[in-house]
């Protein structure tokens, strides 16, 4: 009994510092037909990224909607429920999201909708209130009906259910391969300039600080994807996205290759040129036929930097994460060094257009040593020798190590970010020795994100339910949370009663801030614990 409709930052929208306003004071509305947002029953809001949690805020005064839970009334009022992967650790949001749906929500919106829709048509009102109705649908979480035993400084000692009839956890929901429609795989609607396919969903491996190998791997059945791409060619789309965190892992990649090669040959004897991009491709499975069947595009990219570099064509991105072989075993990655010099090596056998590797490195894990940072220069130098082009480049792009709640590394302790400027520094000065002035400027470049946002980044992945109101504060004062200055967030921690120290701590509590939807095997934490301890004893 519902249609979504969808409503997002347009154009026209006035920005004044962290709010947005409609011009002349006009409701903001939805696309389809253009009803003002604020009359839903229901508001999803998705969130992507753990420093971005503030944007709820916006969104929420941008259609005049009360931001708290508490504020909102039953049937006057929308219900707000967010998702996505910045919310892995709910609790930071717990006074602002009436739910929180983990997982996949095919299932679980659909009985949350019947679920309101029944209770509005009721009458009288039924005794259970809609809000402890919501929570008994396996996937949602509803944070008002959980109670917490804060910490002085941070953290909890207990997370308990307000009611019996509430679960103590909630499991995030997956959906069979069966259950999924064919928009999960493609998308939905194109402009006539791009569209894309999704042909997988999930990794087969699991590295011990990434969320993509929590979801069970699935593989998109190759007929669907085929027709799609039919499809666009009867449409003309001149940009295919092939949008995978892992599209070498799928099993059909060289027939789907194949059949984009064919629609390209046959647009370009009609003068039309067709391009493609292609998400994350791992090095530990770039087979040499991979690497033929891309060469044969003509004209591809890889998906990051061909949206984040001026010369897209010609480059390989590449996650090694660490430069030290036994870093990379002790954190579950399977790309120690051999396999990433495999890599290179083909591409140099195989490719005539590959000529700039593009290198994802973690610092400031926990274990990890000076040398081991020092030593993603050496690699980066090796690496580009390898590659045995005059005109082989290499960019170094410097991750700091975020512990992700829901992954063996959630209760690791992280490094200040105030320390890694340092640290890019360091390894910056020692590709420059390396290679000498000339040859660094030409052919590398060292590339690391705004240490300001990690500070915020850092509270609000392992934060409880008073960093939501910390963020408010922030947020209502005007300060910019995209450039968080150190000092302005903790004086606005310590107003709260929050030490920012302690989110960087090893997290050795018995209870987590998102204790009602962790699902983490406390053996894996324990274990990876234990090697890094080892490690860090081992000279």
């Amino acid at each position: 009994p519902a249609y979504a409709e969808r409503a997002v930052q347009y154009d026209s929208l006035v920005r004044d510092g962290n709010r947005m306003y409609t011009r002349a004071g006009a409701p903001y509305r939805t696309i389809e037909s253009a009803a003002p947002v604020r009359e839903a029953d229901v508001i999803g809001v998705s969130v992507t990224n753990a420093g971005d949690l503030h944007s709820v805020f916006r969104l929420l005064d941008l259609a005049g909607i009360p931001r708290r839970t508490a504020d909102r009334v039953a049937g006057v009022h929308p219900l707000v429920i967010g998702g996505q992967g910045g919310l892995a650790n709910p609790e930071v949001l717990a006074d602002y999201l009436d739910v929180v749906a983990l997982g996949e929500a095919e299932k679980s919106l659909p009985q949350l909708l019947r679920t309101v829709h029944a209770y509005r048509q009721a009458d009288p009102t039924p005794d259970t209130p809609l809000l402890v109705q919501l929570a008994r649908i396996p996937g949602l979480y509803v944070p008002s009906l959980y109670a917490c035993d804060l910490v002085d400084g941070g953290g909890v000692s207990a997370v308990t259910p307000t009611s019996l009839t509430v679960p103590e956890r909630v499991s995030a929901q997956w959906l069979a391969l069966a259950d999924f429609h064919d928009a999960h795989f493609a998308y939905p609607v194109t402009d006539g300039t791009a569209a894309g396919i999704i042909p997988l969903v999930g990794c087969r491996h699991s590295c011990f600080f990434c969320t993509l190998g929590t979801p069970p791997f699935r593989q998109a059945p190759l007929e669907k994807m085929l027709a799609y791409i039919d499809r666009l060619e009867e449409l003309g789309v001149p940009l295919i996205i092939i949008s995978a965190p892992t599209f070498t892992q799928y099993r059909h990649r060289a027939e789907i290759l194949q059949r984009i090669r064919a629609y390209r040959d046959r647009a370009a004897a009609r003068g039309i040129k067709v391009s493609t991009i292609i998400g994350s491709v791992r090095a530990d499975e770039m087979t040499a036929d991979y690497l033929r069947d891309v060469n044969e595009l003509g004209d591809f990219g890889h998906l990051f930097t061909e949206l984040s570099l001026t010369q897209a064509r010609g480059i390989v991105t590449i996650a090694p994460e660490f430069a030290a072989a036994d870093l990379v075993a002790l954190y579950g990655k399977t790309m120690p060094p051999e396999r990433v010099d495999q890599a290179i090596d083909r591409c140099r056998e195989t490719s005539d257009v590959i000529n700039t590797i593009m290198l994802y490195f973690i610092v400031g894990a926990p274990g990890e040593r000076e040398e081991d940072r020092l030593a993603i220069a050496d690699r980066a130098r090796e690496i580009r020798d390898r590659l045995g082009r005059p005109d082989a480049s290499v960019i170094v792009k410097l991750h700091q190590f975020m512990p992700e709640p829901g992954t063996p590394a959630q209760r690791l302790p992280m490094t200040d970010p105030a320390l890694l400027d340092g640290y890019v520094t360091q390894i910056t000065e020692r590709l420059r020795d390396l290679v000498g002035e000339e040859i660094f400027d030409e052919h590398y470049r060292v590339q690391y994100g705004e240490t300001n946002r990690l500070y915020l980044e850092a509270v609000c992945l392992r934060g409880d339910r008073r960093v939501g109101r910390v963020l408010e504060n922030l947020y209502d004062s005007g300060t910019d949370l995209t450039r968080l200055d150190r000092e302005v967030l903790l004086k606005a921690l310590a107003d709260h009663g929050l030490d920012f120290e302690r989110h960087l701590r090893l997290i050795d509590d018995p209870v987590l801030p998102w204790h009602a939807v962790n699902e983490v095997d406390p053996a894996a934490e324990q274990s990876l614990l234990l090697a890094i301890e080892q490690r860090t004893a081992t000279r």
